[in-house]
């Protein structure tokens, strides 16, 4: 039996106009007993029509899609629509609030806890709304991400790869309507798998990508620019708003993720000096980078090679690294 979510809102979904609003989360803690986590959300509606769920900040660190969904929640009216739109520039608010990765109420990564818990922590009740109210009422679903304080990331829609001909077709327009340099088909084998917000929307046969737009924990302008069009652009091609102006989606590479038993991580701590960037074609065997000693200062640099010829899809952004940290993914042709 299905539990339902205790998160509440004001905003009616049904109703016409624009609201906004916020999803109260219930939180307990020594200094709020009765405490509510509040996550602002804005709900346009205008008759009936599809429905688009927009979201950033699933990622506190990633903030070229928090302000491209504010900036269109501001812009957006009703009358430009046909159907409705949902945006939540700040998923994980205390993510965001604190400038990190994963919430500092209870450390939860919300792109690693779907379909989340009802009765779970904070980031576990969030993910279960998302997965069980909010994946109800979409025909469409971005969720904009970017490399945040640890990755940089050429710049990337991707989306899961799906067996049913008719969600592989729509899933192909969509990246294409993006209109990303790089759409990535995905198969769940890396990152966060089947736990994600965009791979539990395709498992409910919604439309779904998620983007990767830049990285460093800053803000990419051109990352920025992507995630404000792209947007407009998949607004446009489902008829949601249908005159909303935009520019026309450029060339997109079509590309799979070749996952992590292709990808370069450091073997011990040192200091990661990479010799590629991301985006750049590299071949299997091309020397990738130097992992420099911090213990031994005379000791010549490791040498590191691409396991595989593909395209470099992101590269770790820190230079300070510990055994098992991510140095480089890549994709290759699909």
């Amino acid at each position: 039996m299905s539990v339902p979510s205790r998160i509440w809102t004001h905003v009616d979904f049904e109703q016409d106009g624009k609201q906004s609003g916020c999803l109260h989360v219930p939180i307990s803690t020594d200094l709020s007993a009765y405490g509510m986590l509040q996550i602002p959300l804005v709900c346009l509606r205008n008759g009936k029509g599809p429905t688009a769920l927009l979201t950033a900040g699933n990622h506190g660190d990633e903030y070229e899609g928090q302000i491209a969904l504010m900036r269109l929640a501001r812009q957006l009216q009703p009358r430009d629509l046909q159907g409705r739109v949902i945006l939540i520039p700040s998923l994980n608010f205390p993510a965001v609030a604190a400038g990190r990765r994963v919430s500092p109420l209870d450390e939860g990564n919300l792109n690693r806890l779907f379909p989340g818990r009802a009765n779970g922590t904070p980031t576990e009740m969030l993910a279960h709304y998302v997965e069980s109210v909010l994946f109800a009422m979409a025909d469409v679903v971005l969720d904009i991400h970017s490399g945040g304080k640890s990755l940089d990331y050429a710049h990337s829609a991707l989306a899961q790869r799906r067996e049913d001909p008719a969600e592989r077709q729509a899933l192909d327009a969509l990246l294409r309507v993006f209109g990303a340099p790089h759409s990535v088909f995905t198969s769940g084998s890396a990152g966060g798998g089947a736990t994600t917000l965009y791979a539990a929307a395709a498992q409910r046969g919604i439309p779904a990508l998620t983007t990767e737009l830049g990285g460093g924990g800053t803000l990419d302008p051109a990352g920025l620019a992507l995630a404000e069009q792209g947007v407009r652009r998949v607004l446009r091609h489902y008829g949601i708003a249908p005159t909303l102006p935009c520019e026309p989606a450029g060339p997109t590479q079509m590309l799979q993720s070749l996952g992590p038993r292709q990808a370069l991580y450091a073997p011990e701590d040192g200091l990661f000096e990479p010799l590629v960037k991301t985006g750049e074609p590299v071949r299997q065997g091309q020397l990738a980078a130097y992992l420099h000693s911090l213990q031994d200062p005379l000791r010549e640099p490791l040498a590191m090679r691409f396991a595989a010829d593909g395209i470099v899809s992101c590269r770790r952004f820190p230079t300070l690294c510990v055994r098992g940290d991510a140095l480089f993914n890549l994709a290759g042709p699909l």
